[in-house]
């Protein structure tokens, strides 16, 4: 069974939709040097392997406010398709790969910090690769990888969603994220990489 998580567009924070398209009030940090995140991933989902494994998410630089209203702009006036395409355009802001891939660009990138430590989140187009875009199953529709990190110093947790599908509701003014999985793979002990 899929998750559907809702918020409203400038109402409360949740978890992940908080950095995507940022919250009145927060305490937005740019400017600071590049991070390298490591963290333990388990895949506790129906939908997966049940696996785990090390992740390495590298936050090269911080999306600016100039690129996150125009993603606003870009999913409130033509909806969630072009969201995927004007994130593709977008400068990258920094890697995330598994094990010993390759991996593959982040392109938004957002830290708050508060009282309870930092929040980083990140969100990039998913890789798509050949045999799903000529089969085009199920999987297809969810084009986003959405992920959180919450730190306490040089150590924290978080959660990945790596097919991700959204909508938007223009008379509610709410944003929809779908996980194509039962639920986010588990990032633990996440640190800081010296």
């Amino acid at each position: 069974m899929n998750k559907r998580m809702s918020v409203f567009y400038l109402g409360a924070a949740a978890a992940l939709v908080l950095g995507l398209l940022g919250q009145p009030g927060a305490a937005v940090v740019s400017g600071e040097a590049p991070e390298t995140f490591t963290a333990l991933a388990a895949d506790l989902s129906t939908t997966g392997n049940g696996g785990t494994g090390r992740i390495d998410i590298t936050i090269t630089r911080l999306s600016t406010p100039e690129e996150r209203e125009q993603l606003r702009t870009v999913l409130v006036e033509n909806g969630t398709e072009a969201v995927y395409t004007a994130l593709q355009k977008m400068k990258s802001v920094g890697r995330i790969r598994v094990n010993d891939s390759l991996g593959w660009d982040l392109r938004y990138s957002r830290e708050v910090k508060g009282n309870e430590g930092r929040r980083i989140v990140f969100a990039t187009d998913r890789p798509i690769g050949t045999a799903e875009a000529v089969r085009q199953p199920r999987s297809i529709d969810y084009k986003f990888t959405v992920g959180e990190l919450r730190l306490t110093g040089d150590k924290g947790q978080g959660s990945l969603t790596p097919a991700v599908k959204l909508g938007y509701d223009q008379g509610d003014q709410t944003l929809e994220l779908e996980n194509l999985a039962s639920e986010p793979i588990r990032l633990l002990d996440v640190r800081v990489r010296k």
